[in-house]
């Protein structure tokens, strides 16, 4: 496949310490065995440290590369240098850069951080200006920003140029493709429908989706296991409006208020569990083809890395494998025809 197919990580908090090593342990290898890129690392103030989970995945893996969601409130940019340069020098390995502006409000709160939204995408440019030139630099960096300031600073150990880290910036708002321009970087979105999805990719920098795939031998199948992982209950729509109201993303307001597709109705394209608060991102529920034809409509559009869901178990991943193989096969089918 020519996408850049990464996985997530489990998060840290909603199992037991050994189930969540199991789990961290078998996601990021079986991810390897079926030759996906990488896979996600985010992070919050709830989570364990994004870059020690990442050792792990990189003790347990021989190419998988951990995408570790890098906030600039939680370190100065030169730590984040030096991390990375560190994790060259001891594991000779590349990890990937997933830039996040901002996070739940209260969060934020937490750290006393008050930058407005539009403001954290101008401190994440300069965050990763200074740590791009001190990864690429061989002499002192200076740089005079409006967030930070550094003075002949130079990066120990020294970068390999192979090693150069992989760099992606979450985000849907104007704030955020701009800033994904400027930085010359991939864009990732919590994709609407593929109809709106195609539309607002036309003119900007966003490539990248991060989204679940349920597929099925037969669409009723797929639908039975969707409602039983993800049901519907009062219970998750209050938190995922308590999650609404402590965050001020774009991305998570636009799909909140989004008309309820997929509540009732059984559409590929599905946002029960981003409504129930089970998962942050939306779902392709559907037999093999139906998800597949879905699919080759984000490829079709643009859309060249995409981050899938916690796979719960092998033949959970095993079927989304086969989906995209079926997707990239729909797509040339489409292009020869053309």
């Amino acid at each position: 496949m020519n996408i850049e197919l990464f996985t997530t990580i489990p998060g840290s908090v909603s199992q037991d310490r050994l189930q969540f090593i199991r789990e961290l342990k078998r996601i990021s290898t079986q991810s390897e065995r079926y030759g996906c890129k990488g896979i996600l690392v985010y992070s919050d103030n709830s989570l364990a440290d994004p870059w020690v989970i990442s050792t792990v995945i990189l003790d347990h893996t021989r190419k998988l590369i951990p995408m570790v969601a890098l906030q600039p409130a939680y370190m100065h940019p030169y730590t984040v240098a030096k991390k990375i340069s560190t994790i060259a020098l001891i594991y000779g390995r590349r990890i990937a850069l997933n830039l996040v502006a901002g996070g739940f409000t209260n969060d934020l709160k937490a750290l006393s951080d008050p930058t407005k939204h539009d403001e954290r995408y101008e401190r994440l440019t300069e965050y990763t200006e200074i740590i791009q030139q001190l990864l690429t630099s061989k002499v002192g960096v200076t740089y005079e920003g409006k967030h930070y300031q550094i003075k002949n600073l130079k990066l120990k150990p020294e970068m390999p140029e192979d090693l150069q880290p992989l760099y992606y910036l979450s985000g849907s708002s104007s704030a955020a493709k701009e800033t994904s321009a400027r930085l010359g970087v991939q864009g990732i979105q919590y994709p609407e429908p593929v109809e709106v999805y195609s539309e607002s990719n036309r003119d900007s920098s966003i490539e990248g989706i991060r989204i679940g795939i349920l597929a099925r031998h037969t669409h009723e199948k797929a639908w039975n296991d969707a409602r039983k992982r993800f049901p519907e209950t009062r219970n998750g729509k209050m938190l995922h409006q308590l999650a609404k109201n402590a965050s001020d993303s774009k991305w998570h307001e636009k799909l909140s208020d989004s008309n309820g597709i997929g509540e009732k109705d059984e559409p590929v394209y599905w946002l029960g569990p981003f409504k129930h608060y089970h998962t942050f991102c939306p779902y392709l529920v559907g037999d093999y083809q139906e998800v597949a034809q879905e699919l080759s409509a984000y490829l079709r559009a643009g859309c060249k890395t995409c981050i899938i869901d916690t796979p719960v178990s092998e033949l959970e991943l095993h079927s989304t494998v086969q989906v995209f193989n079926r997707a990239y096969k729909k797509l040339e089918q489409q292009e020869q025809v053309r």
